[in-house]
């Protein structure tokens, strides 16, 4: 039995080899898929802005503002994290993502200025996640073709004239300044398999010095190893007959690896961002203490005679303004908007962090096993960005007239899953220090609790309003 399971491993682990091969050989094949994505982006970017709004009663199968729609956050964006668990970033940032093929053909025909300071700076993925995701509240980017074209369309400009400034080839805007790149950095992490240098296979390699292969994210390939920021595109395979597409353990790179990537702005994005800004922007519609806050801001501003901030007056790039369609935001509710997700995330993210940096105290271990022991708490992460996205998904398919009685099992299935796994990983990491059964018993307990409120809000999100 031992020898069957032996040989199916070395089976699989082979064909991942040579499937990485693969794409280093048939780049043409791989560069027509980003252009045909490219193509389709602006189709459904473009088009559906320039048309009417979606009379009621309209279906994703006969009205393209509609399918579009669904397209964008229906299917792209739930799938696209979803992707990251799966196989990393060699789907979306390897094959798909069409901001990475742009800002990389950009980069070719431009300045190639040397990278400036100020853009390398790390807090740019978690200060771009945090503003992309409260503006894109703002004006309901989910349900707007003209607030998708502004948002995602304003990305990809920036990704283009990025690339004619800075670079060569390169994705300089895909390494520093996309809005999600930190998140596919951070999910990438459970991926169940990525490429990695053999150092062995790399320091034995006795043949003709072979061309530096072109890494567009710019990463040292030597290094690679658990590397997250890695995109996947296969480039470097076969490089110095080392490097090769390989599976591993889910908690690999989080558990081996995570005590040497300790970027504090990398904590604030998972605590700060994917946990508590990620629960705020998707739970304000339904939470009735934000119906409640924004009526005791309302009344206070009667009171005091202010009625200007109640008035609905603004453009729609700045707050949701569609009042043939019945849905404009006042200037005191975009205001309530703000200050909910921005608390929730402060709430959340403090909470978690200060329980974090509690267990690193109680451990001995301090910072290094805070920053540490953060990243167990990724699954999660995952499961909370995957269950609000997907809400878009079953939103616009029941305005189509399709509804799934499974969808509260599959709910509770992905947020149990997330929260056990994010339990498992946690006691793994901790007996991975050296700690007493006291101490490692106080820092589970302390990391336990970070779990509560997490799963309490998603909970609350979809069974308890």
């Amino acid at each position: 039995m031992s020898s069957f399971f032996a040989a199916s491993a070395y089976k699989a682990k082979n064909r991942l080899r040579r499937f990485g091969l693969a794409m280093q050989q048939h780049r043409s094949l791989i560069q027509a898929l980003q252009w045909g994505t490219v193509a389709v982006y602006f189709t459904l970017l473009i088009i559906p802005a320039c048309l009417d709004l979606p009379p009621q009663g309209a279906t994703i199968l006969h009205n393209m503002v509609m399918f579009a729609q669904f397209v964008f956050w229906g299917i792209w964006w739930p799938f696209v994290i979803l992707s990251m668990l799966a196989v990393g970033r060699l789907a979306w940032c390897g094959v798909f993502c069409p901001e990475g093929a742009l800002a990389e053909w950009s980069s070719r025909f431009g300045m190639n200025k040397t990278i400036p300071r100020w853009l390398k700076w790390r807090g740019w993925p978690t200060a771009a996640f945090i503003m992309t995701t409260v503006y894109g509240q703002l004006i309901s980017v989910y349900d707007y073709a003209q607030a998708a074209l502004l948002i995602l369309g304003g990305s990809t400009l920036g990704a283009m004239l990025v690339g004619l400034f800075f670079g060569r080839g390169t994705r300089v805007w895909c390494r520093y300044l996309c809005p999600v790149n930190g998140v596919f950095n951070l999910l990438s992490r459970l991926a169940p398999i990525s490429f990695k240098a053999d150092q062995q296979a790399w320091n034995a390699y006795s043949g003709p010095p072979p061309a530096n292969p072109h890494c567009p994210p710019m990463i040292n390939i030597r290094r690679l190893h658990g590397v997250s920021a890695c995109h996947m595109c296969g480039r470097c395979a076969g490089f110095r007959n080392a490097v090769a597409l390989q599976p591993r353990s889910p908690n690999e790179e989080v558990l081996l690896y995570g005590a040497q990537k300790n970027s504090p702005w990398e904590l604030r994005l998972l605590l700060y961002g994917m946990i508590g800004v990620a629960i705020g922007a998707f739970t304000w519609t339904a939470n009735p203490a934000f119906v409640r806050f924004y009526q005791t801001v309302a009344g206070w501003l009667v009171n005091h005679n202010l009625y200007f901030p109640l008035e609905a007056n603004a453009p729609w790039f700045i707050l949701t303004n569609y009042p043939d369609h019945g849905d404009s935001f006042s200037w005191a509710y975009g205001a309530c908007i703000i200050v909910y997700i921005l608390a929730s995330g402060l709430i959340f993210g403090g909470f978690c962090s200060a329980l974090l940096s509690l267990a690193g105290t109680v451990s001995g271990q301090g910072r290094v096993l805070k920053l540490h022991l953060a990243q167990a708490l990724l699954p999660i992460a995952a499961a909370g960005l995957f269950l609000g996205l997907s809400a878009t998904t079953i939103k616009i398919l029941g305005y189509s007239g399709v509804h799934f009685s499974w969808i509260a099992a599959a709910r509770l299935f992905l947020l149990s899953g997330g929260a056990l796994w994010s339990f498992y990983l946690g006691g793994r990491l901790l007996g991975r220090y050296t700690l007493g059964r006291t101490r490692f018993l106080g820092c589970f307990a302390l990391y336990s609790l970070c779990l509560l409120p997490i799963i309490t809000a998603w909970y609350f999100m979809f069974w308890g309003w």
